[in-house]
């Protein structure tokens, strides 16, 4: 004969595994990263010189607990060679993938393609035809996943922080007969096509050629000495890996601490505009 008070022990717990399941409590969601320096570096800020504390990944996984992050950030790579490789990355199937790529396309002569080679997948020749091989591998590890997709942001002079040989000009100009914003279109365009959530950064971040830095120190031309110049001037003054300072000291620091890979600041713009097509907590799709 079961006792009172384990009859008042089981009831008990019925009516609290009850209110735990009304709760409502949000069940775990696995996301994948996929994306080049600016999604590694999320968990790398030693390599920034520790002028960023947290990237996109961590201020959206902090806001959002139910959230886990698999970060697939790799530093220098292009969406092509993403592409060619993408049997060899060990992505795993997840609820939500993000794709942040193209900046190092268009800087390393990728060609750009046609959007004919995103239809007909043509394969990792062109970024349209990588942009298919990436997002037919996410489709197969699983089809009710939803998919972000992620434009390039605009560009301002790079400078590497520690090794001023790798710099590099901001997209304000072409780069073997390519600009920037044709491949950020090409992804607005394949995310139109496929009902896929697009974060235009390059046009709608507010992120520009104007706030990347608050100013490039470089030495005054014919001179000795160091001056502060802002956009578009230090565009066409030039800048010397060999001899100059380091052009982007702390007080430089806006969106960008390089002149290319965001900021703190740059970073929580980031993650409130793909926040804002993720809408967690509402449905992964």
């Amino acid at each position: 004969m079961t006792s009172p008070f384990l009859r008042l022990g089981l009831r008990a717990f019925f009516v609290l595994t009850g209110l735990l399941l009304l709760s409502g409590s949000p069940r775990k969601v696995v996301w994948t990263a996929l994306g080049d320096s600016i999604t590694y570096l999320n968990d790398h800020p030693e390599q920034t010189g520790n002028r960023i504390t947290k990237g996109y990944l961590s201020l959206i996984t902090e806001k959002h607990p139910e959230i886990s992050y698999i970060n697939k950030g790799f530093n220098g790579w292009s969406a092509v060679r993403i592409a060619e490789k993408i049997e060899t990355l060990g992505l795993e199937p997840s609820d939500v993938y993000t794709i942040f790529l193209g900046t190092n396309d268009w800087w390393q002569g990728q060609p750009l393609g046609t959007f004919s080679d995103y239809l007909d997948n043509t394969g990792p020749g062109t970024v349209s035809g990588a942009f298919r091989i990436i997002l037919d591998k996410f489709r197969r590890l699983n089809p009710q996943a939803k998919i972000i997709l992620i434009t390039p942001l605009q560009r301002g002079d790079f400078v590497h922080i520690s090794n001023f040989k790798n710099n590099a000009y901001g997209s304000y100009k072409a780069k073997n007969g390519q600009e920037l914003a044709d491949f950020a279109k090409m992804i607005v365009r394949i995310g139109r096509h496929e009902k896929i959530p697009t974060v235009d950064l390059f046009r709608k971040s507010g992120i520009t050629s104007n706030n990347m830095v608050r100013f490039k120190r470089l030495r005054e031309p014919g001179k000795a000495s160091y001056k502060n110049f802002g956009y578009p001037e230090y565009s066409e003054i030039p800048f010397d890996p060999e001899k100059d300072e380091y052009p982007y000291p702390a007080e430089a620091i806006y969106m960008t601490y390089d002149g290319l890979h965001p900021s703190d600041e740059g970073y929580r713009l980031i993650a409130g505009k793909i926040l804002k097509k993720w809408k967690p907590g509402k449905g992964n799709r």
